[in-house]
């Protein structure tokens, strides 16, 4: 082995190095790209034509390369394909025996490998290739039969499981736990050891966001029935200290997680707590943001903590976190009994071990399933087998990894290391170099992977001849399942006749059902008789239908077609009970309601998609018409395509390098429009549109947009279509026109501008797309809603005897487009819905004279010009023709100064729902108030909602009342409290008595705020242009600032407010409204602009001066040193930093400054 510390050039093993890494990443990009390709399901000859044509890329000298596929009497080639006696072949066949070919040809002669001139990773490529592709014809053979047959069968109605009854609001966690878990309870106690019994700290939304949006028993219970038939762990949802240690003395637990959002410490003292009384119990963190895990680490109070795990977005960590506690006690006995295989992960950093593990499990498992698919035909065999998959170890020292490897060198089946890690009690940063040469040196062959941050650590792993992946890959995740992938395989069910040969494969429940349809009757009642169904549906989780199964025998039925039917109609019915309220895929076949979300496209939900999921499974698993019989609770129909699908239209199209050079964003808009979307998912949209008729929304959803840590409220963009083109081609089109102009919108202004704000790179967002259908009816040539709004559980402007915990709403007539941009709507309390907040006067001023509505006679939109393309504003006399105003509008008395409730006199109209919220028309109030109350609890922060109201009744005579999204509002969880009246008089420069936000912040010498002298109430919108600019300089500068400035901020109104978005003033750590002579603090807000400011804890305070105790010392601020003056703003710089109170209970802030010296 070279000297590591030689300075001589090694230019030449660099070069080696980097080509060696290159064929590498090419055989996985062909992979990558074969998967993709037969994922699509495009007819074969299509697609073994495709296949060709990429093969060559992926040998050695790809440019005198050529392919050719054989299958039957056709043949696909490659571009310019030639034959040469330079050849490397690989054979595959169907299961209907029809044989085909994979060719390679070199074109001129090169230096001789491993086989001829190819080298033998090239002869593993093509036989993976080969077993992909005939995969893929065997689904296509299977498919083809049952279009043949389309057996027809009548189901019967069964009841439906007794839903649990809520008692209160409280233990919502449990509830639906309980919900979730109540069919697993057969595999209880099966087993001697296992973690039956798990306690979990937690509220229920980062619960809700660990499950994977809402799949609870398939992303945590279904893998553990899929790795082995034993007794499931029981899992109890606590949410305080108090709940804890009353589980803890009613029962045992073998494991305890905390999962831990914002409070930090709080955790650390309870675990201390329990290891006093309860020291054998481990106890993992499992922390939802990387920026705390240097906290813990640091923490002397984590010698009561066994390990850190962070949530990154991968919902099987929870899963792995058991396993890894299951296999360190059981790698002992399962070496020696069953001869189990081990992998040893050695990795220090919780982060990295925390998508490592989750990962390698959910290889394993399906390695398992296809080492066992070759074993034997006897399906109980190869389920008992299951629990024989391999051990996955993990060690954070040289001194660990070693012991494990000495331990089960007779055993090990992969080694997985970081390059520094502790040796000896200290980090050393060539451990895993070390660690490896030790291996091999013990094991000989074994197969290893160095993983590292720093690439130069490649050259060393390429000495050690084992491979390199780099911890900067932006495809880190991917290179590394494409790895272990080469290592290990799938299986699936494999239907047989009475001699065991097979002939049909079935790779999920959809598939295992479609053949159930179409096998043969001496298949059906082999299988059957050996109860091979319910066992493999047990195995795969879907423990509730092989309980039915399970009982049912050959004999019980009179033939086999009774036989096939009962079994298909058990499945059906199971799986349509399954799906309420949760993310299923897409089948062409199922029926689109709001029982479920359908997702298009793999990969994440993004945040508003989560939110939207994690509302439907509330509304399906809480029983709201116990709390609100007179109202429906419900969602629209809802499909999401996942985060994949933008991350392939970047790569397909090749716009990655053209949209971070910074085009311009409408020139970004063009390309993306003449970009493609996947053919799979066009197939989807032209199915889906046929079952959708009303109009549609298509909004954005970013994988932090909404979310809890790092919303992006109103960044991106939402176009409502009419949907509603005689040609149903057009209206396929505005769809894909839709969702392309959602995926620019990352790469817009404002979008670039906000993520830099946040320190995020472009790259790290990805788009999932919702498409919902719009609530509403239709009158005349539009369609709009009777109600829309936007609500919240917290209100920091309470008026008279209203409390800010108590929230409030904000309605209107017509689209909620009218609400969330902040245009005239009506405020009011869902606790106090007859108390008037403003003057019959100013209910007069402020009332909605128009709204929102899609335009149903415009049929050719041009999406480029925004978000109101589809749309159409009408005014209040369009409502009132059309028969809508009856409940919603009251009448202005002039004469009087006085509202009357209704229409009954002539007059202006005001849009108060004074028959809805004064005299109950529908419990729209109620609904709100509870609404929230839960969603609360439920994510365990303060809440916003987005609403329509149907007001037409159904069957039961109850109008719908809809949720359409929900957000968190996060401000600073930690109190913080000051008394005003002992602070010195002379140090004040601000105080409001109407502060929003919540702690001190001592590190602020700049402040930017309005020259009184100069404000014109005319020229708000040019103002927005100099606060751009002069926050662009201080986040350059990387400088905080506190902004004054008169009116709304944010609002879209010029004429009472400065109109910014948030990236114009991203920079201000805190932000001050205030009044001046002329020109009131009006009390609207819009909603986007105010989510941002208190999900990013930023200071916001009112100040009007004539109405209370508050107050701006003018004079002080022009007394410091002049930084830059524009025309309307002055940019002061204290000598030493000012002092900001913010008291968040008593909303109180005061701002202190120090004299100089």
């Amino acid at each position: 082995m070279p000297d590591m510390t030689d300075n001589t050039d090694k230019s030449p093993d660099i070069r080696k190095l980097m080509h060696e890494q290159g064929e590498r990443l090419k055989e996985l990009a062909a992979i990558n790209q074969t998967t993709q390709i037969l994922r699509e399901g495009k007819p074969i000859d299509e697609t073994l034509q495709q296949l060709a044509m990429i093969f060559p890329e992926a040998w050695q000298y790809p440019a005198f390369t050529s392919a050719r596929i054989k299958f039957g009497a056709k043949e696909y080639k490659s571009v310019g394909f030639q034959e040469s006696r330079w050849l490397q072949r690989q054979h595959f066949e169907t299961i209907n025996e029809r044989k085909g070919a994979i060719e390679i040809f070199y074109t001129k002669e090169f230096i001789a490998e491993d086989e001829g001139p190819f080298l033998k990773e090239e002869r593993h490529l093509i036989n993976n290739l080969a077993n992909m592709i005939t995969g893929y014809l065997n689904s296509q053979e299977a498919k083809e039969l049952l279009r043949k047959t389309h057996p027809k069968w009548a189901a019967e109605d069964k009841k439906k499981e007794k839903e649990v009854q809520p008692t209160s609001s409280k233990q919502l966690l449990q509830r639906f736990l309980n919900k979730n878990n109540y069919d697993r309870d057969v595999y209880h106690d099966l087993m001697p050891f296992k973690v039956k019994e798990i306690l979990l700290v937690a509220n229920l939304y980062d619960a809700y966001s660990i499950e994977k949006e809402g799949r609870f028993s398939e992303h945590v219970l279904g893998e553990y029935h899929q790795l082995s038939l034993t007794s499931l762990p029981r899992i109890t949802g606590v949410s305080s200290e108090e709940e804890i240690f009353a589980q803890l003395q009613s029962k045992h637990f073998d494991f305890i997680i905390f999962m831990v959002g914002v409070e930090k410490n709080l955790p650390l003292a309870i675990s201390s707590r329990i290891k006093a009384e309860f020291p054998y119990i481990p106890i993992f963190l499992l922390l939802n943001n990387n920026k705390d895990i240097s906290f813990f680490m640091e923490n002397k109070l984590m010698r009561n903590v066994d390990r850190i795990f962070v949530w990154n977005g991968e919902s099987k960590v929870f899963f792995a976190m058991i396993k890894h506690i299951e296999d360190k006690i059981n790698v002992d006995n399962d070496t020696k009994v069953g001869l189990v295989r081990v992998i040893l992960l050695v990795e220090d950093s919780p982060q990295y071990y925390s998508r490592y593990l989750p990962l390698l499990y959910s290889i394993v498992l399906e390695q398992t399933r296809r080492i066992i698919e070759d074993v034997s035909t006897d399906e109980l065999y190869k389920v008992l087998r299951m629990r024989a998959r391999p051990k996955i170890l993990l060690a954070s020292s040289i001194e660990e990894a070693k012991e494990i490897l000495n331990k089960f060198r007779d055993n090990m089946l992969c080694l997985i290391s970081d390059v520094k890690f502790d040796k000896n009690g200290k980090a050393y940063s060539q451990a895993g170099f070390e660690l490896v040469k030790y291996a091999r040196e013990l094991i000989g062959e074994l197969p290893t992977i160095i993983q590292s941050h720093d690439p130069e650590n490649a050259r060393m792993a390429y000495q050690l001849k084992t491979t390199f992946i780099d911890k900067n890959s932006e495809t880190l995740v991917q290179d590394f399942k494409s790895f272990i992938t080469h290592y290990l395989g799938f299986g699936n069910f494999i239907y047989r006749d009475n001699e065991g040969s097979q002939i049909a494969v079935a790779r999920s429940l959809k598939e295992f059902e479609s053949l159930l349809r179409t096998i043969p009757d001496e298949s059906l009642i082999y299988h059957a008789r050996k109860d091979h169904f319910s066992l493999w549906l047990m195995a795969r989780g879907e423990i509730q239908v092989a309980k039915i199964i399970n009982p049912a025998k050959v004999t019980d039925f009179d033939s086999p077609s009774k036989l096939r039917a009962y079994l298909i109609e058990v499945i059906q019915q199971f799986r349509n009970e399954q799906n309420r309220g949760k993310v299923i895929p897409f089948e062409e076949s199922a029926i689109l309601d709001e029982s479920n979300v359908v997702s298009l496209s793999s990969g994440s939900l993004g945040g508003k998609g989560r939110g939207l999921a994690f509302i439907n499974t509330l509304i399906n698993n809480f029983d709201f018409e116990q709390l609100l019989p007179n109202i429906r609770i419900r969602t629209p129909k809802t499909s999401i395509i996942g985060t994949d699908e933008f991350e392939y239209f970047i790569e397909r199209n090749k716009l990655h390098d053209k949209v971070v050079n910074s085009l311009d964003y409408e020139e970004i808009k063009i390309l993306f429009m003449n970009a493609s979307l996947t053919e799979t998912l066009v197939k989807r949209l032209r199915i889906l549109l046929k079952h959708i008729t009303n109009p549609i929304a298509i909004r954005s959803s970013g994988l932090f947009e909404d979310s809890l840590m790092q919303p992006f409220a109103g960044i991106f963009e939402t176009y409502l279509l009419p949907n509603n083109d005689p040609d149903f081609n057009t209206r396929l089109q505005q769809t894909m026109d839709a969702i392309k102009l959602v995926y620019a919108s990352v790469y817009s202004k404002i979008a670039r501008g906000y993520i830099e704000a946040i320190h995020y790179k472009i790259e790290e967002e990805k788009m999932a797309v919702i498409i919902q259908e719009v609530v509403g009816n239709r009158f005349e040539n539009v369609y709009y809603p009777h109600i829309s709004g936007v609500a919240q559980s917290y209100n920091y402007y309470p008026f008279a005897h209203m409390k800010p915990e108590e929230g409030f709403a904000v309605a209107a007539l017509g689209l909620g487009k009218q609400v969330v941009e902040g245009e005239k709507a009506y405020r009011f309390s869902p606790k106090y819905p007859s108390t008037e907040i403003n003057s019959p006067q100013d209910q007069f001023k402020n009332s909605q004279v128009d709204f929102f509505a899609v335009d149903l006679n415009k049929k050719e939109i041009n999406l480029l010009e925004g978000d109101t393309a589809g749309l159409i504003k009408l005014e209040i006399e369009d409502a009132e023709r059309h028969g809508n105003l009856r409940h919603m509008a009251s009448v202005y008395d002039y004469e009087n100064h006085r509202i009357v409730p209704g229409l009954t006199q002539p007059g202006p109209r005001i849009i108060n729902f004074s028959n809805i919220l004064k005299y109950n028309y529908i419990p729209l109030a109620g609904a709100i108030d509870v609404v929230l109350d839960v969603v609360k609890e439920a994510m365990g922060a303060p809440v916003e909602i987005e609403f329509a109201v149907d007001l037409n009744r159904d069957e039961h005579l109850r109008a719908s009342f809809y949720v359409l999204q929900i957000k968190p509002l996060i401000g600073s969880m930690q109190d913080y409290s000051f008394d005003a009246e002992s602070i010195d008089p002379g140090s004040v420069l601000l105080l409001s008595e109407k502060g929003m936000g919540n702690g001190l912040i001592n590190d602020i010498t700049d402040v930017i705020y309005i020259d009184i002298s100069a404000f014109d109430k005319r020229k708000t919108e040019e103002m927005v242009g100099e606060i751009e600019l002069l926050n662009r300089k201080m986040m350059h500068e990387n400088r905080k600032y506190l902004l004054i400035g008169p009116g709304r901020w944010g609002t879209r109104d010029k004429w009472i407010g400065i109109p910014v978005n948030w990236p114009q003033i991203s920079s201000a750590r805190v932000i001050v409204e205030t009044s001046l002579e002329g020109y009131p603090l009006d009390a609207s807000s819009g909603s986007h602009f105010f989510h941002n400011v208190t999900s990013m804890n930023v200071g916001y305070f009112s100040v009007q001066q004539e109405l209370s105790g508050s107050f701006i010392k003018w004079e002080i601020l022009d007394q410091q040193p002049l930084v830059q003056r524009t025309t309307y703003f002055k940019h002061v710089r204290f000598e030493k930093p000012i002092s900001i109170r913010m008291d968040g209970k008593k909303r109180i802030a005061a701002i202190t400054w120090e004299k100089k010296d």
